[in-house]
């Protein structure tokens, strides 16, 4: 947690994709946030937090289903979402948060 925390303190957005191993919808995420990484570059931070392995992670942001994107500003949490998200809405989010 400490090192997460650390990440998600960034003055930059912190996409975190709660995501599990078994989990259909989050393989389609992965192609979608490389993309997102790719146009965004160092502009935006993406992790990935696997729910079976962090749950404590995982109940602190009250994630109930996977995947869950939540994006992260100054430590904050302020954007949310569950299910795919494709790329173009994610780049726009992030460009909001700037």
């Amino acid at each position: 947690m400490e090192k997460f925390n650390q990440i998600i303190n960034s003055d930059k957005p912190v996409l975190v994709d709660f995501f599990a191993e078994w989990c259909g919808p989050c393989k389609t995420m992965a192609p979608i946030l490389s993309d997102v990484k790719s146009k965004m570059g160092d502009k935006a931070t993406i992790i990935k937090v696997d729910v079976d392995k962090n749950q404590d992670a995982a109940q602190a942001y009250q994630v109930r289903s996977v995947p869950t994107l939540i994006i992260f500003k100054n430590g904050k949490p302020v954007w949310k979402q569950s299910g795919v998200v494709q790329s173009q809405e994610l780049i726009r989010l992030f460009n909001q948060f700037q």
